[in-house]
């Protein structure tokens, strides 16, 4: 990844980059300083009037910790296995979450935000959405609230079903 990589190319490619974006350079959050997903960084940085490759290297180092608040599947059933308590949270639609789920998961909702920020439970809370493309701001934001142990599973209900539990049903969502 270079200055010439589209927008489109880095959102896809580090999936906390808006929020890291907004957060340090209030880029990308509104209708002022939206970006088009085929132009380069360099020309949003030539835009905003930024080092195009100081922006670069702070998309980076945001994104290498965005993948400490990720687990791979395979890490969760591993913890799962070695007896550890997993608190499933469920960040989809209702309509997703009543049609296949993982087992012992919740639907997040406001009642369960205040059981979890009330509670602050132990062992892991695990995150999930369909493909792990919307996780991470969920993730920071209960990491943000104090729930240090909040984790997004990486690649979300698909990868589990595909790498871990192959009995929880695929599915495609129709836009």
């Amino acid at each position: 990844m270079d200055v010439e990589t589209t927008m489109g190319e880095v959102m896809a490619a580090m999936p906390g980059a808006r929020r890291a974006l907004f957060a340090k350079y209030h880029l990308g959050g509104c209708q002022s300083c939206a970006f088009d997903d085929g132009e380069s960084l360099a020309k949003l940085c030539e835009r905003a009037e930024l080092d195009a490759p100081e922006v670069l290297a702070h998309l980076l180092a945001s994104h290498e910790h965005d993948l400490t608040m990720l687990m791979e599947p395979e890490a969760v059933k591993a913890r799962i296995d070695g007896g550890e308590e997993i608190h499933w949270v469920d960040i989809r639609t209702r309509e997703e979450f009543e049609a296949v789920r993982i087992p012992g998961a919740e639907f997040f909702n406001p009642a369960l935000q205040d059981k979890i920020f009330t509670a602050k439970p132990g062992g892991l809370v695990v995150l999930y959405d369909h493909t792990g493309k919307y996780v991470l701001d969920q993730v920071a934001w209960f990491r943000g609230h104090k729930i240090a142990n909040a984790f997004g599973l990486t690649g979300g209900i698909d990868a589990w079903s595909q790498k871990v539990d192959p009995k929880i049903m695929r599915y495609r969502v129709e836009v």
